[in-house]
């Protein structure tokens, strides 16, 4: 799959007029397939992942449902448990370090400017349409570095010689760059 074919596919199931699959759903949907995940593609697993896990706004849905797409992925090249972990966690981790390097921050409420923690509040993010544009710039990100990473066309860096990130700052979930 090419990456405009992959990011056709996430904006083809993300907007969608029904609004059927959240963030976190688009993003493992979409890796599924471009990865040939094995068995039937299924949300399941990333539909309460949405709106930064159950709307509460913490880690975006781009990046939670790439970490399970990725923990799948891991799992279907490593035949041992433990390194298919440690696999998924250096994907998982590098491709965290990418999003916050391009969008300053993880968390759904930074990244949108919205609390989604009531019905009115989400109901008032929906009608913003910010979910349209700014969310669907993260899950194309997402799912285009998930997929560069696995197919080692940007490998991660061993974490054994990976720099240590630096501290985190009150109240954000990525390290310092000061």
């Amino acid at each position: 799959m090419t990456e405009a074919e992959l990011v056709e596919r996430a904006r083809r199931l993300f907007l969608d007029d029904e609004g059927f699959y959240g963030c976190a759903e688009v993003t493992l949907l979409t890796l599924w397939e471009a990865l040939g995940l094995p068995g039937e593609a299924s949300s399941a697993a990333a539909m309460a992942l949405n709106g930064g896990v159950a709307y509460r706004g913490e880690i975006c849905g781009a990046l939670s449902g790439s970490a399970v797409a990725l923990g799948l992925w891991a799992r279907s090249q490593e035949t041992d448990h433990v390194t298919a972990k440690r696999r998924a966690r250096v994907a998982t981790a590098a491709l965290i370090d990418r999003f916050c390097g391009r969008f300053g921050s993880i968390r759904c409420r930074e990244l949108t400017g919205y609390d989604l923690g009531s019905a009115e509040k989400h109901d008032a993010f929906m009608a913003s349409g910010v979910w349209k544009t700014a969310c669907m710039r993260q899950i194309e990100f997402a799912v285009g570095q998930a997929v560069a990473i696995a197919e080692d066309r940007d490998p991660p860096q061993d974490p054994s010689r990976m720099p240590q990130p630096g501290p985190v700052r009150p109240g954000r979930a990525c390290p310092s760059t000061d």
